[in-house]
């Protein structure tokens, strides 16, 4: 059956037109043609200033509205947000430094942060010994 197809389409004549619009490509809207700029070519590479005021800027959260209707968050006052806000980016100290500090004057949080580190570390010894045998 396959062979009489491909007999049957070798006799078809398709005009060069129609083969064009088969296999062209699309693109970005436009029409394919690259735009040129003026030559020398530093014309186009300008950086694009921003359209919003310095007021807003400074007021609002730009772009962090996930809502249709809504719009961006106002930016309040420092004492308007929890007090753990501020300490998230607050350097943690690694497991190494917290094996040499004394565990039972540790901090409640140092001291989970000691527990959780040292268990996924012995987890990783144990992993690699299976691992090997």
């Amino acid at each position: 059956m396959a062979m009489s197809c491909s007999r049957l389409l070798r006799h078809i004549t398709i005009p060069k037109e129609a083969v064009g619009v088969i296999g062209r490509r699309a693109f970005a809207a436009g029409g394919g043609k690259a735009k040129k700029g003026p030559k020398g070519g530093g014309g186009g590479d300008a950086p694009k200033t921003s359209t919003l005021s310095k007021e807003v800027k400074s007021t609002t959260v730009v772009s962090a509205n996930i809502l249709k209707d809504g719009a961006d968050p106002k930016i309040m006052e420092d004492s308007n947000y929890p007090d753990w806000l501020w300490h998230l980016l607050d350097k943690r100290p690694p497991l190494s430094e917290l094996r040499r500090k004394n565990i039972e004057t540790l901090p409640y949080e140092d001291l989970k942060r000691f527990v959780k580190l040292d268990n996924r570390a012995r987890i990783k010894e144990n992993n690699i010994i299976k691992a090997k045998n």
